[in-house]
Formats: C-alpha cells, structure tokens, sequence
C-alpha cells in the first residue's frame, strides 16, 4: 500500500484509491464509508457540502465493486470519493447554483462532467456550495449559507467553487468539480491551498439539460469545467476522466491529452506583476519560490512580461460583463440574496456597448490569441500569480469591490485567450497558503501539470486539513 495502515482513505490521494481498489487492498465500499465518515466529520466546521448523498454514493461504491469482482475493467477514477458543485445538473438532484428559487428544479439527466465522472468510476458524495448564480469570489448564499476556508473561517474559500475547494482541502472527497470564467476554480484552489485546473476552452464537455435557453456565448467559449484536488497528479486523473467526448457541447474538441515533446531547457517567463500596479510581498514570494523550484527541475526561467495585458483583461472584462447584463441582470434582481445582487449590480454598472464596439471586440478575441500564440511559442510556460492579494477576508467584495476586482486581474487574460492554466500551492505564509499559476499553449495541459508538479515537490502543502477556527 502507497500509505501507512494507520493513514484513513479519507488521507489519500486520488491515485492511492484508484490504483488501491483496482488491486483488491481495499473495497471502494470501505473507501466511500471511510469518506462519509470524514464528511459527518468535518463538514459541519466549513458548510462545503450542501447535499451528502450517502446513498447514492454507497450504491456507486457497490457498483465498482461488483464490477472488479467481474473482472470487468475500471475506469480510471473508480472508486474515488469525489464531489460535484450545485450549479452542473446532477440526475435526480436539484441544481440550485446557490439560489433559494430554484431549489426544486431538478435534472433530468447529467450534465457532461457529471455523467463522465461516473463512468470513469467516480463515487459521489456530495454537492458543494456555490455563491448565488456563481458570481462571486466568495462562497456565500441565502439557501445554503456562507461557506469557510478551512485555514481561517475569517477569510474565504473563494468562489465560485469555494465549497469544492474547502471540500477537497479538509479531506472531503479526494477530487472536486468546478467551473471558471473569471477564475473560479484557481482562485479557491489558491485560497484553500490545493491544486486546480482550468483547461483549454473545449476541452471539457459543457451543458445543463435543465436549462431553459442556450448559454450567451460568453459562457460557451469561455467557461470551462474543471478538477480540484490536493495533489497535482490527481488533477490528471480527473482531466483524463473529465474530457471524455459528448456530444450534447458542440465546442468541445477531441484533442490528445499529451502532445509532441518541446524543445529542452523549457522556457519559462516569470512575472509576478502582469499588470504593472503592485502586487503583496507574499504574493511576489510565491512566484519568486515557483521560479527557483522549476530552475531546480531544469527549466530555463527568465523574467518576461506577456503581450498586451491590461488590452486582454479590458476585452475579458467587456465581454463578459456585457453578456451577464443581458442575460443575468433580471435573474439577479428578482432572486439574489442581497448581497449578491447589490455585487451584480456593481460589476454590471457600466452602459452596455454599442453593436459596432460588440462586434470589433469579438473579432478583437484572435488578435490577443494570435499574439500570445506567437509569444509562447518561443516560451511555452508563464508562471503569474493567481490574486494580487493574499485570501480576501470574508465579504469584502461587499465593502470594496474595486479593490477585489483589481486584485484578481491575473485571473482573466487565461479565460479571454482559452489557455490552461494550473493554481498550485507554494506553502504557508502568515498562517495562509500561497501559490501561483503556471499557464501553458492551448491543449497543453500536460505541460503545464508538469511544471506545477515540480513546484508542488518543493514546497509541498500538508492537506488535509482539520478545520480551524
């Protein structure tokens, strides 16, 4: 065995648990109990899991049993407790996405990421907590209540995916599901100190069977589904088990999940102020540790500053912005809690633009793609923090939203552009984690998992966590 006899599965890493039940050492029944217990454990301190399926978790551990009993072959992530977010449709179960109106509507059907999770072997054993309509940093809503960063219930999770964060770092589940268009899966795994992954837009099939209408088209070419889990490694696990083809999201693409060698030394640009305005001493000390670690590793690290920053964050910014006034501003108004909505309406302030800017900024899109396309050929590896910030202390985008915004800018030129990028701790300063994002050429996720590894081997984090007040 990969652990200690005395080490609980609830400790292990996704790969221990796969590789554990696929050779008999342990059922996955004995797996998903041990992780049930953990989340009777532990949830109630954090609020990350919104809805424990202990039923339905144990029958899936069954299932995977019977089938190794078969002899029948398993899916890579079989028998690994995981949890999926409120706001992706789950068959049977509410999709709320953090929101007391739509607390009864139920899926019909899985979504894409739900459906492959499960036939990859995945137990799942819960639902984790999301802000309302998964627009915040913050974890915090009317019918599931505010969520707690299990370093310090004072500062967040992040969000929108801070319960899948809390989660996985307080040891509930080996593997989380989230989703990001404006960071919201690296920054809770930045504020939780686990890894997590944005990858390539079409890489992960996305689609709500419950929805009412299609996506605006922000949503469909920038959102991405992703894993968290404590270690690098696992987030291969769960891309591979992540990406399998469906056909219900026309823009997903099947491209290998490992391509052609680069050339060596790697080149990687360092740059622990992407946008010029100042960044915490601990947050430029994380970069600075990921730079030395991959130096150790042998990669050729330099100073560099990518192409037309604050010009690609605008666009992301416009973008985005411009569709969820549209689409989102009346759902906010008639069913967010407070909070949210008055966070909505701040973010969502600005006049919408003119059809003529709309189109010009669409088409704007592959010039800031071609120019970082041609820029990270020559250096395929960018190492940028994943806030300006250390965590924020809870509920601050209510008090000054300005200062949030601006701190969380490294978190957009990825999305705009379609790139992977990977949010990987680089320790503990002042009792809270840090870590940084190494961003890699689109469908280039192995390279970027690769470098985030060796930073993760320098300074390794000691998740799981207990909860702290």
């Amino acid at each position: 065995m990969p652990h200690p006899t005395d080490s609980p599965p609830w400790r292990w890493d996704a790969a221990d648990i796969a590789r554990a039940v696929r050779l008999g050492r342990v059922s996955a029944r004995e797996v998903a109990t041990d992780a049930l217990g953990r989340l009777a454990a532990a949830n109630p301190a954090i609020n990350a899991v919104v809805l424990p399926l202990e039923r339905e978790a144990l029958a899936a551990a069954e299932a995977v049993d019977a089938a190794r009993a078969r002899g029948e072959a398993l899916g890579v992530l079989a028998g690994v407790p995981v949890t999926t977010k409120i706001n992706a449709d789950q068959r049977g179960l509410p999709t709320s996405n953090g929101v007391v109106a739509f607390r009864d509507v139920v899926a019909a059907e899985d979504s894409p990421v739900v459906a492959n999770l499960r036939r990859a072997g995945a137990v799942i054993v819960g639902r984790t907590n999301t802000p309302a309509f998964s627009w915040r940093w913050f974890t915090d809503n009317a019918l599931h209540g505010r969520t707690l960063n299990p370093w310090d219930a004072g500062v967040t999770p992040g969000g929108s995916s801070g319960g899948a964060s809390a989660a996985v770092a307080a040891g509930i589940g080996a593997v989380a599901h989230g989703n990001d268009i404006g960071g919201s899966v690296r920054y809770p795994a930045y504020a939780c100190g686990v890894a997590g992954l944005r990858p390539s837009a079409g890489r992960i099939p996305s689609f709500n069977p419950s929805a009412a209408a299609e996506r605006p088209l922000s949503g469909q070419v920038l959102s991405a589904q992703g894993p968290l889990a404590r270690r690098v490694g696992d987030l291969r696990l769960a891309l591979e088990a992540m990406a399998a083809p469906d056909p219900r999201d026309p823009w997903q693409a099947p491209v290998p999940l490992v391509g052609p060698p680069p050339a060596r030394p790697i080149r990687v640009s360092l740059c622990a102020d992407p946008a010029g305005g100042g960044v915490h001493p601990a947050v430029a000390e994380a970069v600075a540790r990921a730079g030395k670690a991959l130096e150790a590793a042998g990669y050729a690290v330099e100073p560099a500053e990518p192409p037309n920053w604050a010009a690609v964050v605008a666009d992301w910014d416009a973008f985005v912005t411009a569709e969820a006034t549209v689409y989102m501003r009346a759902g906010f108004e008639q069913h967010a809690d407070p909070a949210a909505r008055g966070i909505f309406a701040r973010s969502a302030e600005r006049p919408l633009p003119a059809i003529e800017d709309y189109m010009r900024l669409l088409a704007r899109r592959a010039t800031h793609q071609r120019a970082w396309a041609r820029w990270m050929a020559e250096r395929p590896l960018l190492v940028i923090p994943s806030s300006n910030e250390p965590p924020f202390p809870q509920g601050l985008d209510e008090t000054d939203f300005d200062r949030v915004f601006r701190a969380q800018s490294p978190l957009f030129p990825t999305v705009l552009l379609g790139l992977p990028s990977v949010s990987v701790p680089t320790g503990v300063a002042d009792g809270l984690p840090t870590g940084v994002q190494v961003v890699a050429p689109r469908w280039r996720e192995d390279l970027a998992l690769d470098a985030a590894e060796a930073i993760e081997a320098a300074w390794p984090m000691p998740t799981p966590i207990d909860p702290r007040g």
